[in-house]
């Protein structure tokens, strides 16, 4: 396993369509050991999507408290709803946003054994999985935030969301 390099905002890649994953190789497997060091090496974060180490294939590692979700080829089937809340994101490091989602989701995904399940969240857990799905669509939290700011997570300091906008389009 290796840690993997995290894409910065403004890299073209967070912007595309992830592609399924048609057949569950080896190749996979280490894929999702490595996105799994990667997360784990972040500092507590809570998901990691492949587009955000570079690959454009529809895979999310998480882990948001309750232990690693791997998940393939997600598709949320069900929402229902909201919640307002703080979001942020390993490709904008240091800066929340506040971002509306759905309050409960549920999901089809593939394991790593190609096996499909379904499964359900609530609160924490279905923000994750819907901002991990957005990055597989290059869809980022910045395109849901609530008000014209992203905050720095330690100083508060604001950033304008339009100045975050024009960099990440250049």
């Amino acid at each position: 396993m290796s840690v993997k390099d995290i894409v910065p905002f403004g890299e073209p890649i967070l912007r595309k369509t992830a592609k399924p994953v048609d057949v569950i190789t080896s190749k996979t497997i280490k894929l999702l050991e490595d996105m799994t060091e990667t997360l784990y090496a972040t500092d507590g974060r809570a998901g990691l999507a492949a587009p955000q180490v570079g690959i454009l294939r529809r895979i999310i590692v998480m882990d948001c408290g309750d232990g690693l979700i791997e998940l393939i080829n997600p598709q949320i089937i069900a929402a229902s709803g909201e919640q307002l809340g703080p979001e942020a994101c390993l490709s904008y490091p240091g800066y929340y946003g506040n971002v509306m989602r759905a309050d409960y989701v549920k999901i089809t995904s593939l394991n790593r054994q190609g096996e499909s399940f379904e499964m359900e969240g609530n609160g924490f857990l279905a923000r994750c999985i819907q901002h991990e799905i957005d990055h597989l669509n290059g869809v980022l939290f910045i395109d849901h935030a609530q008000d014209q700011w992203l905050y720095h997570e330690k100083t508060k300091h604001k950033i304008s969301l339009l100045d975050v906008i024009k960099l990440t389009n250049q």
